[in-house]
């Protein structure tokens, strides 16, 4: 903060006004000081993490006060209970996915993700459990799958959204078509107002009413308030509320009405935290169908596709969704799901129908059902069908990739939210589609796809408005007053799906009128009549183009760089942008993104967060929370646990790359200063290893030397627990320069390329090599002279000497590559560099480009050698595919390679933790281990005895050893060598090489 006041604004209609404290001031500095003595947490109001919450997956940012991470929800009441005596605003946040501003605010934000995520209790009788509301979706489903339940309501974020993020939205997903949006599925709500009040709340008959009413006090107050509200309002509420599966929009004061139970639990879910904190939720559970069948259908264009919802809703489907040609053709762009996509029938809109069972057999009988009703209609559809659980998957990605497969399309403006969830009733959806593509044209917005939960009616979509001019927020505005206007006509909903927030909230008396708002200003005026609770959101809302992560006097720095950013027109500032919210860097499974998040459930240590940081940085705000620019130390710290796995690069949806955005930021931190220990000693550990192949022995016995090694740890910033790599007595290019090629080499030569590693640390991999490819036919060839691919200094952002070393390398590869002769590469994370990171630092030169397509890994060359076939292993092997083959080069050619072997393969994911040089760096030990706690040290525990443990990366094997298990990690070489030879597999190298 630049000043020990902050200034809180809360604009309101004067009505609701009068009877609340306005423009309230926050002692920032004491009630940080506070919260920090008083509650059981995490407390931060550093500019690191103020900047990392700043936004959410919105077009809205606000900086908010600080952040408290509650270890317990009697914790978080605690904070609640400071800043009240404070008079501070206060915004619960989940997984911050929110698309319409709500989980952003000039607020303390009380972020339950990182430690509110128990699974307190489960009644599988009741069918009902009670969570904290931090939990993750798919994390409670799989602790509950052993009951046979689950929760039924899925958004396509499922991989990250919080229970009290979707509580708070109301989500619902596509399984919403058979269960209900989340109010429907929600038994009891434990809440505490601002005031302080804690009460558990749900379904309340008239003799619970009467005794409530009857005890007095607050809780009486405030049920005796909502009955009179609504029952002053009930008309309207009745012919104002939709009557359809989507109205999310608005508070739920349905749940009120006279004629039905007073649930005030259902009242509250969507309230988007303006009315009070969810502390834990009781849930309805629903039995999880034990088998699915899905049904894809191809129309004529989308238009078409809606028009046949109804009729394929009267089949009771478990999901009914559309896709439209665009977004088809921007997934085909961006080469996203090429295997799924040619699963699709022919036509310009497509439905994806699926049918649940108790067996295969049920589910395939219902899709059938509908497959032969639908063929004998006059325009019968193009169809295709699966019950295939990975085809399904894969299909369903298609359909969940959306927000991210409709941003950042190449050749084509830049998408934002802003009316992403409109919602019909299903039987004046194609209607609907055809009025808003005519709408999207008369705005010049014609790129925009239409998808969705048809079957329900709610359709999203992202839009290329401009939110930089004046003219473009202005032209945004209006089309919002006339799509809201539309979606009225229609009796839809504003918001379907993901909430009103400040996206929606000012539009909302074109839906609801006069007489319901002064009804919801009510209700907030009884639960929070001060405005603390997420101010300026649904009720007297900001404007729709106040706070924009953008607008008209966003001026950002587009400083110079080092990488070229060829896919993001040469710009860091636009790279940096390509993080549009969606979070799946927050996953807690699949892939490798983000280890460090995985390690510490810390926002700034996922790709988003330190996205977020790095926007701050360009200071395109007056109120950016980081001022420093590159000299940044809140960048630099969130950064310092990026491991540079590259997972994100393949596993987001925007390909946001945060290895290389990290490289480019710490050459710019530490130009002209001095650089961390490390830096010089891992960074430089090329130049090191080549000249302690001078004397290896004595290097070795003075780096394990008990005084002197701890000595020369500490002074070359080490980790003081990790053992020393030993140097080989003889380096792979020595060796084979003593031996001399050997074999035919009938199918010509390759460039075995000698990696740091390899050469001086295991050459025993390289020989290896060498046998299997000159017994595959191949003449082997080394490069004359010690070269390097730039690794150590990319990953710790020495990118001028990064520079110069490729180019070294590239004058003397130049004659193989001019040659058309392969590059072998051997160990993944500098095999990428060739692929990729060479490519990003040198965009236009030739030699790189061929080095590019010339490199190959291993596998690949031997699966790509016609007539060759791999020696018969029949082994099972648990296998750690190294993250940057994950990320860059990809594991299809390995996987086949082995599977023709016949190994059995169980190919794990997520990071090992080593990363090069990241878990050798003082201080990075604990998440190091964390982060192969995930899933590989787990999977290496549960193998038999007998099992191979493939790593084809040094720091995947060297974790490994590390790690205390008496297993050894082995390179795809080896075992291919010690099985040509019929040497007998085992753990160790000295066995597979006969050395």
């Amino acid at each position: 903060m630049t000043s020990q006041l902050s200034h809180i604004s809360s604009a309101r209609p004067p009505s609701v006004a009068a009877a609340r404290r306005a423009k309230p001031y926050v002692r920032v500095r004491d009630l940080e000081r506070d919260l920090a003595e008083r509650v059981d947490g995490e407390v931060r109001f550093d500019p690191g993490t103020r900047g990392a919450y700043s936004t959410d997956g919105s077009n809205y940012r606000q900086v908010p006060l600080g952040v408290v991470v509650p270890r317990t929800v009697d914790a978080a009441v605690e904070a609640i209970a400071v800043c009240r005596e404070h008079h501070a605003p206060i915004t619960s946040r989940g997984g911050g996915t929110s698309l319409a501003g709500q989980t952003c605010n000039t607020a303390v934000i009380i972020d339950w993700s990182k430690y509110c995520h128990r699974l307190v209790s489960v009644d599988t009788e009741a069918g009902t459990c009670v969570v904290e509301p931090g939990v993750v979706l798919d994390v409670l489903n799989r602790e509950l799958a052993g009951t046979g339940l689950m929760f039924g309501p899925r958004p396509s974020t499922h991989g990250q959204c919080t229970l009290g993020g979707m509580i708070g939205n109301n989500s619902c997903g596509s399984t919403a078509q058979a269960y209900g949006k989340t109010a429907e599925n929600i038994a009891r709500l434990e809440i505490v107002t601002y005031d302080g009040l804690r009460m558990w709340v749900g379904p309340t008959d008239e003799e619970e009413f009467a005794r409530i009413t009857a005890a007095g006090g607050r809780r009486a107050e405030i049920y005796r308030e909502l009955r009179s509200i609504v029952d002053a309002h009930a008309g309207e509420i009745r012919r104002r509320f939709p009557d359809f599966p989507r109205r999310v929009s608005g508070y739920n004061l349905d749940r009120l009405l006279p004629e039905g139970v007073f649930d005030l639990a259902g009242a509250l879910v969507g309230s988007e935290g303006t009315l009070v904190t969810v502390l834990r939720a009781e849930l309805c559970l629903v039995p999880a169908p034990k088998a699915e069948a899905l049904v894809l259908l191809g129309y004529h264009d989308i238009v078409a596709a809606a028009r046949a919802v109804p009729h394929i809703a009267g089949h009771d489907p478990l999901q009914l969704e559309g896709v439209d040609d665009r977004l088809v053709d921007y997934e085909r762009r961006k080469h996203m799901h090429p295997d799924a996509l040619t699963r699709l029938p022919e036509g310009g809109g497509w439905l994806m129908v699926s049918f649940g069972g108790e067996s295969r057999e049920e589910a395939d009988e219902k899709a059938r059902a509908l497959i032969e009703e639908l063929r004998r209609t006059e325009h019968a559809p193009h169809i295709d069908f699966t019950d295939e659980k990975q085809v399904e998957k894969e299909l369903w990605e298609v359909r969940e990739s959306g927000l991210g497969a409709t941003a950042r399309v190449p050749g084509m403006r830049e998408t934002w939210e802003g009316w992403e969830d409109s919602a019909v009733p299903p039987q004046r959806l194609a209607g609907y589609l055809d009025d808003l593509r005519k709408l999207f044209k008369e705005f010049g917005y014609d790129e925009a796809s239409l998808y969705g939960h048809f079957g329900q009616g709610c359709v999203h979509t992202r839009i290329p408005f401009d939110l930089v001019t004046a003219d473009g927020v202005a032209e945004f505005r209006a089309f919002l007053d006339r799509a809201a206007d539309l979606v009225v006509s229609y009796g839809g909903s504003l918001s379907g799906e993901h909430g009103d927030g400040q996206s929606r909230g000012q539009l909302l008396p074109k839906m609801f009128g006069p007489v319901v708002i002064r009804a919801f200003e009510q209700v907030k005026a009884v639960f929070d009549p001060d405005n603390r609770m997420n101010p300026g959101k649904i009720v007297a809302p900001y404007r729709v183009d106040e706070n924009l992560r953008l607008g008209p006097e966003w001026t950002p720095d587009d400083p110079a760089r080092h990488f070229g950013y060829p896919e993001d027109e040469g710009s860091f500032q636009r790279a940096v942008m390509r993080c549009v919210g969606v979070g799946k860097c927050r996953q807690h499974s699949g892939g490798v993104m983000c280890p460090s998040y995985r390690a510490t459930g810390e926002e700034e240590h996922s790709t988003r967060g330190r996205a977020r940081l790095l926007f701050e940085m360009l200071n395109g705000h007056a109120d950016s929370a980081v001022r420093d620019g590159w000299r940044s130390a809140a960048v630099r710290d969130a950064l310092d646990l990026c491991l540079s796995c590259k997972g994100c690069r393949h596993d987001c949806p925007m390909e946001v790359d945060m290895a290389t955005y990290k490289a480019e930021f710490l050459s710019h931190h530490y130009a002209g200063r001095l650089r961390p220990a490390a830096h010089y000693s891992m960074g430089w550990l090329p130049l090191w290893a080549r000249l302690a192949a001078l004397a290896p022995r004595t290097v070795n016995a003075l780096a394990h030397a008990p005084v002197l090694g701890r000595l020369g740890k500490r002074l070359a910033g080490v980790e003081p627990a990790r053992p020393v790599p030993y140097f080989a007595r003889e380096r792979l290019r020595d060796w084979y320069r003593r031996r001399g090629p050997r074999g035919g080499g009938e199918r010509g030569p390759v460039v075995l390329w000698p990696d740091t590693f390899t050469d001086n640390l295991t050459p025993h991999v390289g020989q290896a090599a060498v046998d299997v490819l000159e017994e595959a036919g191949y003449r082997v060839l080394l490069p004359p002279r010690t070269l390097c691919c730039g690794l150590t200094w990319i990953s710790t952002g020495q990118l001028g000497m990064a520079k110069r070393v490729l180019r070294r390398t590239l004058r003397t590869l130049a004659p193989a590559l001019r040659r058309g002769i392969p590059i072998v590469g051997l160990e993944p994370s500098c095999t990428a560099v060739f692929r990729a990171d060479a490519v990003d630092l040198f965009p236009h030169d030739r030699d790189v480009s061929r080095l590019r397509e010339q490199t190959r890994t291993l596998a690949e060359l031997l699966t790509g050698t016609d007539g060759w076939r791999p020696p018969r292993i029949d082994r099972a092997a648990v296998a750690q595919p190294h993250c940057h083959q994950h990320s860059v080069l990809g594991y299809d050619a390995d996987r086949e390679l082995l599977e023709e072997a016949g190994v059995r393969l169980d190919a794990v994911g997520g990071c090992c933790g080593l990363a090069g040089n990241f878990g050798f760096e003082a201080g990075h030990l604990e998440v190091s281990m964390a982060c192969a706690e995930h899933e590989l040290l787990p999977a290496i525990r549960a193998a038999d005895p007998g099992t191979l443990v493939l790593a084809d990366g040094f720091s995947c094997r060297t974790q490994i050893e590390h790690s205390g298990s008496d297993r050894r990690g082995l390179h795809l070489a080896e075992i291919l060598a010690a099985a040509q030879r019929g040497t007998p597999l085992g753990d160790h190298p000295e066995r597979l090489i006969g050395t």
